[in-house]
């Protein structure tokens, strides 16, 4: 399986903006962005500086939006032409969709970190949904769904030490004592806090 083995913290220096990637750290003085806001590289600052073209924008809206969610560029395609099927707003059914993703599910419920870090323990069957095992982080979860620590997993310190803090979306139903959530509705795009011009990549994927 592919995956992005370099720094995570240049992937939010190149945007310029926090993707939180890093988990507690992004929340830190440690952050990268806090402390060299620029993009990376020998000539990161002009960079910063250049003006960009109208598909240079259009490309930076969607390379954000994929690091955010972790997906690679194949994943996120393929999104997009899921999106594109559905009724309603292409670049809305996008967003709620990467946010239905089982491994962001995961995250935003509060049972992981980080997206990187959820995407490993889901990969490693650690959590169940509707009570079965489930190990593949781009599968899209419905209203209805529940989403648990898997009953083999709850006595690892990583789930015993996990404290409730994270704000949840109204869409999910997280019960921290008992290690688990629900996803109570879809996600509109009111729900999503990554500030991304949709329609830009709709305006790219259609060129």
């Amino acid at each position: 399986m592919a995956r992005y083995t370099e720094s995570a913290c240049r992937l939010c220096r190149r945007e310029g903006e926090k993707l939180f990637l890093k988990g507690s750290r992004c929340y830190s003085g440690k952050c990268a962005v806090s402390r060299r806001s620029y993009a990376p590289g020998q000539h990161g600052q002009a960079q910063m500086r250049r003006k960009m073209s109208e598909y240079g924008i259009q490309m930076r809206e969607k390379q954000k939006t994929k690091r955010f969610y972790g997906v690679l560029e194949k994943q996120f395609h393929k999104t997009f032409q899921t999106a594109e099927r559905m009724q309603g707003k292409t670049g809305e059914n996008l967003l709620s969709l990467l946010e239905r993703r089982y491994d962001n599910v995961v995250y935003r419920m509060g049972l992981a970190s980080s997206r990187s870090e959820a995407r490993q323990l889901v990969l490693h069957g650690h959590y169940t949904v509707n009570g079965n095992k489930a190990n593949i982080p781009s599968m899209f979860l419905n209203a209805g769904d529940e989403v648990a620590v898997a009953e083999g997993s709850r006595d690892s310190a990583k789930f015993k030490d996990m404290e409730a803090g994270r704000t949840v979306p109204h869409w999910l139903n997280v019960n921290m004592e008992q290690l688990k959530g629900t996803v109570v509705s879809l996600p509109g795009r009111e729900d999503i806090d990554l500030e991304v011009k949709e329609r830009l990549i709709v305006e790219l994927y259609s060129k």
